[in-house]
Formats: structure tokens, sequence, C-alpha cells
């Protein structure tokens, strides 16, 4: 076979992290001005970690308050009890409110203050005066995180147990949960020890939903739902052991997120489905050409099974290669989206399983149009070598190899397919500054033709826009390659950008005079220009036609117009 193939005739061608807005980088012993209303901030003792609190959160400190002379007028030490106080919600002097949320949990500082984000002119009799610039030596001992979920006032969540790790629950995934929920009076209306349910459908009343969209595996919380997150102006009537809950009821709900299970869409068509059973290990998932071993259980929707591998103590697992096709289409693409260990169930509609044929499987028959279900274990895999793990002989190599699989997969018409592998063929040589002369010279070959390949599976596939960047990328290593200007001549003829094609095929004529595909490719396009010029003429005689006949009617409407003026003077008279 050729290092790429002949030029075809001419007829075949979809939670951020709250950062403190002001919490300056101090050092211990330094002093610094909080925003730009003189409240200044002295760091006696470093903090913990990176995180402060916010509005909204419930803070607990120690704290000691003087006057600038040194007079002592409170302190919460000296009773022996922290003082606790919602940020943000006025319940403190300015400065506070501006100045804690700036500090570390264990951290202390001391805050000089100015009257006009404290007691102000009126003071606070007896202990300070009038006008009094404030110091307040204070310790933040720690707080619990409360947020305003949906940002209206309507939905408050409360950190009663932080979860693990890091991962929210998705629209898609399947959450079990503990609630209770209560009136504000303490009346317990509705409780589950576990109930799962998945995240965009909800469950009992809108808050849980939109709650555990922003909790982590583990986490137990305390929500204020206020009633347009509850049951609104209607309420809720007592059923079974769920008690009445009045219009306009604002709802106390306990909810902890035992668990989830993460449902993944696999195709953009939503037609594969992966359902988490079990987590995998680490990050790495296999690749295209990985070898992989499964625990296999496929069945029908009502439960027949048609195949089971790898299940018995001595049975082998089921065994394959990635985008082989060795496999359906379904199963091959999810678990290219799993890890090692991962447990998983699948859900492939019938255009990613066996199609509208029947199917005569081990143990059964798929019959025509089933969507089928697969229950897998990603026992082990290994990975086909990337090329940051080669080196340059080896990826020269990879990428010839790649180059002869595009080729087989083009003959038998998987333009797709060959497609990628053309495309892993030049990611492989990519980057060439680490290459010999003359390794340099074999990949400019093989970028050349792959792209060539690649430009000819496009053109099959009718993706013209692509195709002609392929050609493009081929005519800036080789200005004079007659195939690339060619097959980007087609992808304009079909873009109908007309002169581009012309240009591109008199440059390869130049080339090669004598080139028949070329000249028949010329042929082809005069017709084209042809054509088009007949349908451009057509369309303006048309166009005049319209406005010529719209002169008419208006010159014969002006004309009426003007033997009707005298009578309407007449009628005015």
């Amino acid at each position: 076979m050729d290092d790429d193939f002949d030029m075809p005739p001419a007829d075949e061608m979809n939670e951020d992290f709250d950062m403190p807005d002001e919490s300056p980088i101090m050092k211990v012993g330094e002093e610094k001005e909080i925003g730009k209303e003189g409240l200044k901030k002295k760091l006696i003792k470093e903090g913990e970690g990176w995180d402060t609190p916010d509005n909204g959160d419930e803070v607990e400190v120690h704290y000691t308050g003087t006057l600038l002379d040194g007079t002592q007028f409170d302190s919460s030490r000296d009773r022996g009890t922290p003082f606790k106080f919602t940020l943000g919600q006025g319940q403190v002097i300015k400065g506070w409110d501006q100045g804690i949320k700036t500090m570390k949990k264990g951290e202390n500082a001391i805050f000089t203050i100015p009257s006009e984000l404290a007691y102000g002119e009126s003071g606070s009799s007896p202990t300070i005066p009038p006008n009094a610039t404030l110091q307040f030596d204070v310790e933040l001992l720690s707080w619990v995180s409360v947020k305003d979920i949906c940002k209206d006032g309507g939905l408050f969540k409360k950190i009663l147990a932080e979860g693990e790790k890091w991962e929210n629950p998705k629209d898609m995934d399947e959450v079990l949960v503990k609630y209770e929920a209560r009136l504000e009076d303490g009346t317990l209306v509705a409780k589950s020890d576990g109930v799962e349910f998945t995240v965009k459908e909800g469950y009992f009343c809108p808050a849980l939903a939109k709650a555990v969209k922003t909790m982590k595996k583990g986490e137990k919380v305390l929500l204020t739902v206020k009633p347009q997150y509850a049951f609104g102006e209607k309420g809720k009537a007592a059923l079974g052991d769920e008690g009445a809950i009045p219009p306009n009821a604002t709802l106390e709900i306990t909810l902890e997120l035992v668990s989830w299970k993460t449902v993944t869409e696999v195709t953009d068509d939503k037609k594969v489905i992966k359902k988490t059973l079990k987590e995998g290990e680490g990050y790495e998932r296999p690749n295209e050409g990985a070898i992989v071993k499964l625990k296999l259980i496929g069945k029908l929707q009502d439960g027949t099974v048609f195949l089971k591998k790898g299940h018995d103590n001595d049975e082998q697992l089921f065994e394959f290669k990635m985008d082989e096709e060795q496999v359906i289409e379904g199963l091959d693409k999810a678990v290219m989206k799993m890890k090692k260990g991962e447990v998983a169930l699948l859900i492939v509609a019938p255009e990613y399983a066996f199609g509208s044929s029947e199917s005569q499987q081990e143990l059964a028959v798929v019959p025509p149009n089933s969507t089928v279900y697969y229950e897998v274990e990603l026992v082990s895999f290994d990975k086909e070598k990337e090329s940051w793990d080669m080196n340059t002989e080896e990826k020269i190599e990879a990428a010839g190899k790649k180059k002869e699989e595009g080729n087989t997969l083009f003959k038998a018409g998987k333009y797709i397919r060959a497609s990628k592998r053309y495309e892993k063929a030049v990611k492989y040589i990519e980057y060439d500054s680490s290459f010999s002369e003359d390794e340099k010279k074999q990949a400019k070959v093989l970028k050349v033709t792959c792209n060539l390949n690649d430009a000819a599976c496009k053109l099959k596939l009718k993706d013209y826009k692509q195709a002609e960047k392929l050609c493009t990328k081929v005519l800036e290593l080789d200005s004079r390659n007659v195939k690339a200007l060619y097959r980007r001549a087609q992808a304009y003829i079909n873009l109908a950008d007309l002169d581009l094609a012309e240009f591109d095929i008199k440059k390869a004529l130049e080339i090669e005079p004598d080139n028949r595909d070329v000249k028949l490719e010329y042929k082809a396009l005069k017709e084209k220009v042809k054509e088009y010029n007949k349908k451009e003429a057509k369309f303006y005689g048309n166009m005049f036609a319209k406005l010529n006949k719209l002169e008419s009617v208006e010159t014969t409407n002006n004309a009426a117009m003007k033997e009707a003026e005298p009578m309407s003077i007449d009628s005015k008279a």
C-alpha cells in the first residue's frame, strides 16, 4: 500500500471556593489598615490554614476591650465565657464585623477601631465616652459556617459535621440521605433514616436537592428553609407518617448526606449512562489501545442474563482491547471512563448496543432494538504507552503503527476510527525538538501522510472545514503537495468557496499539468461555477422582476391618488 491514499474521483467527494475579600498577608507584630475607614489590625499570633469566616457564620471569640489610654471596659476572658455572634448581621459594632472576617481559626489580633466603626458620637455610657477610638484584643476560637445557598435569604445551611474530600453530588447523581424536618416550634413533621433519590428529581421539598449539591460525603447540616423552598403558601396536608405543614411555614431540617452514586452521561446524546456503585482507585483510566480485564454481567430490561464473565472462581476475567470493536460501542466508551476497582451499572441504548438486529449471545438472545444493562467491575488495565513515556525512536515507530492501523480502517470504510488513528499518530511526533535530523525527516513524512489521510477521512465524513485545516497543515510543511491542494480544493468547493478552490486547482496543475484527477476536479469546479452563476442570475432576475412589478403598482397607485385629490379638497370646502 502507498504511504497515503490515491485521490478519489471527482464525483465521490457541553462550588467555588469562598476566598475572603480582605485578609492581608501579615507577619506577627505587623500592623495594617483594613479597608478604607481607618480600621487597623495588628497580628499577635498566627492562625491555622487559610480559611476565614464569612457573613452569616456563627463565630466564637475571646476578647478584651480597652480605650486608647489602656482603660479596660469589657472582657470575655474575665467572665470565663467565650462570646458568640453571627458575623455580618449587625449584632456587633461595624469594626468587629469587618475585622473578624479577616481572621483565621486560632488567630489573635489587636484591632484599633475608630469611633465611626464603633459607638460614634453617642458612645456607650458609662464605660465608653463619645467619639472614642477603641482597641480590642481578639482571639478567634472557632466558627460554624452558615451559607445562604440560593443567595436570596430563602435557604441557609449551617454545618454541624464536616464531610469528606471535596466532591459534591451533581444533578444526575443518586444520593442517600437521612433527615428530620421540624416546624419552628420544634414539631416533627417528617423523618427518614435513609432515603435515596436523584438530585435533579428532588425529594420532600425543593430545599433538599439544592442543599445536597453543596454538601460533601458524610456532611451533616442544619437547614433553615423559608416557605419558597419548602411548601409555600399552600403548605402540606398530613400524609401517613408525615405531619401537616401550615401555609407559609419555615422549616428547620437536619440533613445528612450519607453517600451517593455518581451518574455519568458517557455520550453527549445521553444514550450511554454509567452509574458508579463503588468508587475506583486513584485517577488513572484506560486509554485507547489499553488492555482491560473485567468482571461482567449483561442483562436485558426484564432481567434475563445474556452474558456472564469472570464471576466464578475458576473462570477467566473478560479481557479486550479498547477501541478495537471487540465489544459493543457503549461498553467500550463507558469502560474508558472507569478507574481500577470501580464497580458500575451501565445502561446502553440500542444505538450503542446491538442495534436493530437480533444478536445471539452466550446465554441468551438479545432481541432487536434492546436497551441492555451491564454490571461491570474494572479489575485491572494496562494502558497503551503514552508519547511522554517514549524515546524519539519509539515515537516514530508508534506513529507509523497508528498510520497503518488507520489505513486498514479507512479501507474498511470506518472513517471515524481511521481519523482517530491518524490524529494519534501525529500527536506522537508533534513536538520534534529532541529528534535527530534523520528523525525529523521521518517525522515530517509521517505528519504529511497522516494529515493527508485524515483529510480524506474528513471529506468522506463531510467535515469539510476540518479537511481544509488538515490540508493547510500539510501545505505549511510542503507547499507543492498536489494531493493537499487537490483535497483542499474539494473542501473549498463543498464550502462554496469557489474562488479559493480554483486557486488551489490551478496551482496543482502548474505543478502537475497532466494530473488526471486534478483535471477532472477542475472540470467539476467549472460546472459548479456555471451552475452557481445560473442560480445567481435567476435569483437577481426574480428580484428585479419583483421590483419592476412593485414600481408598476406604486405608479398606478400614485396616479389614482392624484385623480382623487380635488375630490378630497372639495369635500372640505
